[in-house]
């Protein structure tokens, strides 16, 4: 190939943290409750949420 300059490669890896939503707590059951339930909480705001859902 002679002409690659309309070639981009994007090197931007998009990364998924594992910080909650509601408490800006790190803990690795974000990445599990993402994956299982498309939502980035972790298991202990998940838990309070189904107690006292508001």
């Amino acid at each position: 190939m002679k002409n690659d300059d309309h070639i981009v490669v994007d090197d931007n890896k998009d990364t998924v943290d594992n910080i909650c939503e509601e408490c800006r707590k790190e803990h690795e059951s974000v990445k599990q409750n993402l994956i299982m339930h498309s939502y980035k909480i972790c298991n202990s705001c998940n838990l309070s949420k189904r107690i006292f859902p508001l």
